[in-house]
């Protein structure tokens, strides 16, 4: 890779991070897993549309339930006209059929089904819209301060927004509170009803020390990724929003992540005053070949 093309990179991002207008702003941070320690964020703040990271919140209540023995993996949940009616992603699940918490849990995931976030909400809370009461709540207590909840699947409702930030930290609650059950996140497929469902999460699969977490895409969101991984015992979050491909958008999160593995204990937060010198910091290794001009003006 050519020393212009290197130095071209990182001044590309800084432009496309920080001029971008669309109400689906691009966005992106990452914490450092033991400390909270942000160690990188751009337009953290700014209020997206969650999409099916949605569904982390969804799976969160569903753990803190079988944690409190107010539910079993094998409890059966009832499927209602409403849920079997949800568009893809979905298991296509027939209204009156039943499915087991374990292959819920499983389902959202893996699958990402919609249906299936409607069977758990509808089940927990009796309609979906108290269940997106009991969502805000638990994000409330969680410090999430600018997310309200308005479904259980993240299909698009325009009053359904959150924040990278807020993404991270319920991200880290997650895998933080659930240890056990965040295990499953590293899921590559599941089989139901003799069907197999990949998961949706191809960086979590290239990337080393990747175990989870989310994909989330909605045409008014962009491609989005919660996302953790371990190096070296040291666990990083990171979460990024407003990707115009899946592709595009896991090679920029790669990107940011392996910087701060890189860097770990070297430097202090990177905000939008400092990322230029940042990305230009102590750096001893190259992008990767295949980040050209295109994909840092697509991303």
């Amino acid at each position: 890779m050519s020393l212009f093309r290197y130095l071209l990179t990182p001044l590309i991002l800084l432009v496309i991070f920080t001029t971008s207008t669309t109400y689906a702003k691009k966005a992106a941070i990452v914490i450092d897993f033991d400390t909270k320690e942000v160690l990188f964020e751009v337009n953290a703040n700014t209020k997206n549309y969650p999409a099916s990271l949605t569904k982390i919140m969804t799976l969160y209540i569903l753990f803190d339930r079988l944690e409190k023995n107010q539910i079993t993996n094998q409890t059966k949940l009832k499927v209602s006209r409403i849920a079997a009616s949800r568009s893809p992603s979905k298991l296509y699940l027939e209204e009156g059929s039943t499915i087991k918490v374990e292959d819920a849990i499983m389902a959202l995931i893996i699958k990402s089904a919609n249906d299936v976030a409607t069977v758990v909400a509808e089940n927990i809370s009796g309609t979906e819209r108290e269940f997106a009461k009991l969502m805000t709540s638990y994000a409330r207590n969680l410090g999430m301060t600018n997310t309200t909840f308005k479904n259980a699947s993240g299909l698009p409702n325009r009053a359904q927004l959150t924040t990278a930030r807020d993404i991270s930290i319920l991200s880290h609650a997650l895998i933080s509170n659930f240890p056990e059950q965040y295990k499953l996140f590293n899921t590559q497929k599941f089989t139901y009803k003799g069907k197999t469902y990949k998961t949706h999460n191809k960086l979590m699969l290239s990337y080393e020390g990747a175990d989870g977490i989310k994909t989330g895409y909605i045409k008014a969101s962009g491609f989005q990724l919660a996302f953790s991984a371990v190096r070296n015992n040291k666990r990083l979050i990171g979460v990024i929003f407003g990707g115009d491909t899946g592709s595009q958008r896991n090679k920029s999160l790669k990107i940011i992540m392996d910087k701060e593995f890189a860097e770990l204990g070297t430097k202090q937060t990177s905000t939008k005053t400092d990322r230029l010198q940042y990305l230009f910091k102590g750096s001893k290794s190259e992008f990767p070949e295949e980040l050209d001009r295109s994909f840092a003006l697509s991303f």
